[in-house]
Formats: structure tokens, C-alpha cells, sequence
């Protein structure tokens, strides 16, 4: 598109991968990256690489991803596409820290073609504390909307409502957490070129660490102890269940045949689930429940 190649744009998300990784090792300042690269038998493959057990982070994952062949009818159906090759390149990561004071994090981009001209981009990052704190949630989407104000004044509360539409338990009636920004379907037009398209999506790609070097600076040492870890392993339990009822990725790479370790890396290393459980009213984690509702003005932090 535009001659920028598919090839292009997948080197430079395993070159956005691989810088993550680097800042995110820094940060942590104790645990490592394993890469475990893999071959999708249809076409195409990636690496996935994973961080266990550091300082800050108990688990974290972030994969890239570059797969092609036929589409399989199921997509085809659910995007309603016509028949024709595919090819999908992205970076996904999720990060669980060790300590409940600092959020998990989620952030995807990625690029999506078809042999027949079909294309297009999307991605999107968002932020779930285990205890809301307004300062962080200021930050996050004071930083994201610095970003799109700087491509387009309608992206972020367009990607912003898209993002709590999106990253939302109907059946808990709860948001997943502060939500962040979420886009899909980009295509170039007259006011964004494709290239500038791809230029957004990397900055997305490059704002992540910098955002959750922050956290992890910020809060990794608050103090925490067996009620608070009790807590975040409850809310560990919310995001397995977003996850494998709602999240579009994870289907979609289950549906093209992609490997399931690195489909399911999201996943915590420890998540409970307690029957009816009800926080003490006035709680922090009664409030923290309270607050997880939709069309919550973050940047104000008295919203």
C-alpha cells in the first residue's frame, strides 16, 4: 500500500518488539526475555517472548507475530470478506506485575491485508489497576491523548469510547479497567495517508514502554500484603474471563490456526475465583469497583 510493503511493516513491529523487551528488562532490572520462535503451518510464524518471575513483573509476554494463507471461512464470515490470501502482522503484550499496586497492562497493534487490495490497521492499549488510583489514570490517558492529538483531534475520544465499548464484562457489568485507547479497521483517506497510518501505529508501539516503565518506577515498592494479594488475584480472575469470552485477538488467533502458548500468554500466573464475592463497603476495592464504569472522564481525576 502506497509502496510500503508488508514486509516493511513486519520488520519494523519485530524491531518494536524487540525494543520493548530491552526497556521493559531495564526497568524490571532482574528478569530476562526468553524467545520462543515458531512456525505456523499454514504460512508464516513468529517469536514470542517471555519474562518470568523478575523484580517487578511476575509474568509478561510480548509476541510478534507474522502469519499469511488461505483465510479460513470462519473469518471470512465474521469480518464478511470475500474469499482471497491474508496476511497479519503484529506485536501483543500483557504484563502482570508481582505487587497489586502496579496495573496490568495490554497493548496490541497490528496490520491486516488481503491479496484481493483489502486492508487495514488496528490496535490499542489499555490499562487494568487491581486498585484504582486517579493520578495513574491521568497519566495513562493524558499521555494517550497527547499522542492522538498529534495525527487526528477526533482519535482519541473516538478510540477512547471504542476502548470502553470494547474492553467490557456485560456479564459483570464492569469495564476491564480504565480502559486506554482501542482502533481497528484504519484505513488511509484524505486526511491520513498510509504511511502516516503506519506512523501512528508505531508511536503506539514506542509509547508503551515509557508508559509502563512508569508505573513500575512509580509503584512497585508501595507497600502490599496478603488481603491486597488476595484482591489482585480476583481481579487476575475478571481479566482470564474478558479474555477467553470476549477478547476478538484471542479468537481470531485461534480461528487462523496460530499457536495457542502464544495466543494464551495473556493469561495470569495465578488467578481466583471466590463465589459471590463482596468487598466491604468504603473498601478500596469496594471503590475500585465502583469506579470501573464506562464514559469515565479521566483526565479529570475528580470525574
Amino acid at each position: 500500500m502506497e509502496n510500503v510493503s508488508k514486509e516493511h511493516i513486519a520488520e519494523k513491529f519485530r524491531v518494536i518488539q524487540a525494543h520493548i523487551c530491552s526497556e521493559l528488562e531495564a526497568e524490571d532490572g532482574k528478569g530476562r526475555f526468553e524467545s520462543d520462535h515458531w512456525e505456523r503451518k499454514q504460512g508464516g510464524g513468529g517469536t514470542t517472548r517471555v519474562l518470568n518471575k523478575g523484580r517487578v513483573i511476575a509474568k509478561g509476554g510480548v509476541a510478534f507475530s507474522a502469519v499469511h494463507g488461505p483465510t479460513p471461512d470462519k473469518i471470512l464470515r465474521k469480518l464478511k470478506l470475500q474469499q482471497a490470501d491474508f496476511f497479519a502482522t503484529g506485536v501483543s503484550i500483557v504484563i502482570h506485575p508481582i505487587s497489586p499496586m502496579v496495573p496490568i497492562i495490554h497493548m496490541n497493534i497490528r496490520y491486516f491485508e488481503m491479496s484481493n487490495g483489502t486492508y487495514w490497521f488496528g490496535g490499542g492499549i489499555d490499562l487494568t489497576p487491581h486498585y484504582l488510583d486517579s493520578a495513574d489514570a491521568r497519566y495513562f490517558h493524558q499521555e494517550l491523548k497527547n499522542l492522538c492529538d498529534s495525527y487526528h483531534p477526533e482519535f482519541y475520544p473516538r478510540f477512547k469510547k471504542w476502548a470502553d465499548d470494547y474492553f467490557y464484562l456485560p456479564h459483570r457489568e464492569e469495564t476491564r479497567g480504565v480502559g486506554g485507547i482501542f482502533f481497528d479497521r484504519l484505513v488511509a483517506d484524505e486526511v491520513l495517508s498510509f504511511p502516516q497510518l503506519l506512523s501512528f501505529v508505531e508511536e503506539v508501539g514506542y509509547l508503551f514502554p515509557k508508559l509502563y516503565r512508569h508505573f513500575m518506577a512509580k509503584n512497585a515498592e508501595l507497600a502490599y500484603g496478603e488481603p491486597e494479594l488476595q484482591w489482585q488475584a480476583l481481579r487476575r480472575g475478571r481479566y482470564v474471563e474478558f479474555n477467553l469470552v470476549w477478547d476478538a485477538g484471542t479468537k481470531f488467533g485461534l480461528d487462523t490456526n496460530g499457536r495457542t502458548e502464544s495466543i494464551l500468554m495473556s493469561m495470569p500466573p495465578v488467578a481466583h475465583w471466590e463465589y459471590n464475592h463482596t468487598p466491604a463497603p468504603g473498601s478500596r476495592e469496594a471503590l475500585t469497583l465502583e469506579g470501573l464504569k464506562k464514559n469515565r472522564n479521566w483526565l479529570n481525576s475528580d470525574s
